[in-house]
């Protein structure tokens, strides 16, 4: 668990949940090096729906977009992708994600860092069943990820699995 700005930011699913006892709309982020892909869920944690593939720029850019998406759907967290190793262990992906959250903090919101590995390969796998062309899918992989990461985030809410 980590506070920056007194804000919570944690991998620990409960304390994230305990943050917010009323639930409320998340947002999930899937960062990119050239992208953020975005996704959203019900405030009731039941769907997570992709959103806006943002292209990513400098951070005061990046956080503008995501403030007015924030405000626009009365977000109440947010779920950041942690690419961990195979092993589970962090590399600098990991360390860059956590930064990221950090500098978010300045948003007030509780953060979620969650677990991605799979997040990229499973929304590959359902944009091909959607029979969407390589190009299309190119467009839209993150957002879809985003997805992926928010609905495991939000499952394990939900149900208490942590």
């Amino acid at each position: 668990m980590d506070v920056a700005q007194g804000v919570l930011i944690t991998t620990g699913a409960l304390l994230f949940r305990d943050a917010l006892p009323q639930g409320g709309v998340l947002m999930g982020l899937d960062l990119g090096t050239q992208t953020i892909g975005t996704a959203f869920c019900d405030g009731g944690w039941r769907f997570a729906s992709p959103g806006k593939t943002l292209k990513r720029g400098k951070f005061g850019a990046d956080k503008a977009v995501l403030e007015e998406l924030i405000r626009q759907r009365a977000i109440m967290g947010m779920v950041i992708g942690l690419p961990l190793n195979m092993d589970g262990s962090e590399g600098p992906r990991a360390q860059s994600s956590r930064a990221y959250a950090r500098n978010l903090a300045t948003l007030g919101l509780p953060i979620l860092l969650w677990d991605e590995r799979w997040s990229t390969t499973g929304a590959e796998r359902g944009l091909i069943e959607q029979d969407m062309s390589r190009a299309k899918r190119a467009e839209r992989i993150d957002s879809a990820a985003a997805a992926v990461i928010l609905q495991g985030a939000i499952d394990a809410l939900a149900g208490g699995l942590f």
